[in-house]
Formats: C-alpha cells, structure tokens, sequence
C-alpha cells in the first residue's frame, strides 16, 4: 500500500538560478546514488512541478516512508542537499533545519480518496 505526499519549497527569485536548477534536475541529471537513496527510502514515484519560483513535489510513498537508508546513500543525499541549498529557500511555515514543507490536502475531487 502507498500514500501520497507532497511539499513545497521556494527557489531564489533569479532567473539564472532556476534555469541551472532545472538542469541539475534534468532526466539523468540527479546523481544515481541520490535516486537509489530516494527509492531505497520507499519513495515510488515523485514529480517537482513549478511555478515562478515556487516548487511542489508529489511523491507515491510506501506506508513505511521514510525508510533508514544505508550510510553512503544518506552521505550522497546529504552532498546533493548541500549542492541544492544556493538555489531554495525554506518557507516560514518549514520547520526547523528543513527545506521542503509538508502539505496538507484540502480537497479530493473523489471523496473516497483516502490517499492524502
């Protein structure tokens, strides 16, 4: 069983800035060892959408999401997450040390969707 979960992030409002993010995320473009981490936490799918400077993931999680990752891919993930952090910027609503806010569901087209 899966469950959907999304979030929000901002990118710094330059133009240049975007477009290389765009790039670090093109097909092939995320370094393969933060794809492994990202699955190996029980992500199945995920999709980052924009807006301006404003970024929404979607992702189909396992009921078990996050997983523990092994040491080096938590160790890539933490580099890539380093090499992102001169593109985004936190939202006030983010917690504390996190860069992608949770976001609550308010509608369902389809009222039996419990996936949110």
């Amino acid at each position: 069983m899966t469950r959907r979960v999304c979030f929000a992030l901002d990118l710094v409002d330059d133009a240049a800035l975007i477009a290389a993010y765009e790039r670090a995320h093109l097909p092939g473009a995320v370094w393969p060892e933060v794809v492994a981490g990202i699955r190996a936490a029980g992500c199945e799918a995920m999709e980052i959408w924009r807006a301006g400077d404003r970024l929404f993931m979607i992702a189909q999680a396992a009921a078990d999401w996050p997983r523990p990752v092994a040491p080096p891919l938590a160790a890539a993930d933490a580099r890539w997450q380093a090499t992102m952090d001169r593109f985004q910027r936190r939202l006030p609503v983010a917690a504390v040390g996190e860069k992608w806010a949770p976001m609550t569901r308010i509608f369902a087209l389809d009222p039996d969707d419990r996936d949110g």
